[in-house]
């Protein structure tokens, strides 16, 4: 990881070398920032979002015991010009259903709050990896997802109450599964509750859950991605295919073979010409472009400023 110059990692961990040699791929911690949690999304900002009632599914999911609650739980619908538009979050019907002791999933919290965009694009820069933001609320005594696995680094930023977590021992190799863990867990590394201003660092693929403790727990976990192989073979074909000079419909059997003796001569070559590290890089230039663009330099207030100077 690239801790060189990474400003915006150390509001939550401390010393970003520190945390990239004690921490980052081997352990779990929890660490108390200097001053004030800064974080780009509060619980302030969750009432606002649902105040507003645009926001549509997929962005909301509430859970329960059992799993994901049905839709019409807490989605209705909206008329427009007198035309119904079903599956927008209800704020009175998830306040019920948090009081009944549901968790509230806001995902990807970066694609449609401006302020969680522009620092996770800060974020992403410095590490050269994807950043992506999910917020739960979750009430005391409930648990918002069973034992899972996920397929990246996870900084949790406690934003109110508290929670309990525990996390297990990570894979032994390349080979395992996001998602649930069914079964006995693997060894536990760390047990916690981790209290409002307060950061949790989960290192890629160590199972975890946590259950509310004090008072209405909110957090926003960002995930920071990592390539895997289909990204790398994508990248593959990309760079490999560059240039390549071969007929797109060869019209018989002895223009194919041409086509394919081309091919492979062009891959061979290109291939030959790339380093590992090449291959790496661009994977993640690939998947750092699909983040949400950091805020336009001129927005339309600036535009209606220019346009009352002109």
């Amino acid at each position: 990881m690239n801790v060189a110059h990474a400003t915006t990692l150390s509001r939550w961990v401390g010393d970003p070398a520190a945390f990239a040699a004690d921490h980052w791929r081997r352990r779990p911690g929890v660490f108390t920032p200097d001053g004030p949690l800064a974080s780009p999304f509060t619980l302030t900002d969750v009432d606002d979002a649902l105040a507003t009632g645009f926001l549509h599914e997929p962005y909301v999911e509430m859970t329960g015991a059992e799993g994901p609650l049905p839709a019409d739980a807490y989605f209705s619908a909206r008329s427009v010009n007198h035309t119904p538009y079903a599956g927008f979050a209800d704020q009175k019907k998830i306040r019920a259903l948090i009081e009944q002791g549901a968790t509230l999933l806001m995902r990807r919290v970066d694609q449609w709050h401006g302020p969680t965009r522009d620092l996770l694009a800060r974020l992403s820069a410095e590490l050269r990896r994807p950043v992506e933001a999910f917020c739960f609320v979750t009430p005391s005594g409930s648990q918002g997802a069973p034992l899972h696995r996920d397929d990246a680094d996870v900084l949790v930023l406690q934003l109110g109450g508290s929670k309990d977590w525990r996390v297990y021992e990570g894979p032994a190799d390349g080979e395992w599964q996001e998602g649930r863990v069914e079964g006995e867990p693997p060894r536990e590394v760390l047990c916690a509750t981790v209290h409002a201003g307060e950061v949790l660092y989960i290192p890629r693929g160590f199972p975890h859950q946590a259950v509310g403790s004090g008072g209405l727990s909110a957090h926003l976990s960002l995930t920071i991605r990592e390539i895997h192989k289909g990204d790398l073979f994508r990248s593959l074909q990309k760079l490999s295919a560059r240039a390549m000079a071969v007929e797109a419909r060869p019209l018989d059997e002895e223009a194919l073979l041409a086509a394919a003796t081309a091919m492979l001569d062009h891959v061979g070559k290109a291939v030959a010409g790339l380093t590992p590290q090449d291959l790496v890089d661009h994977a993640r230039r690939s998947r750092l472009a699909a983040l949400p663009a950091p805020g336009l330099p001129v927005s339309l207030s600036d535009l209606a400023a220019e346009y009352t100077d002109d």
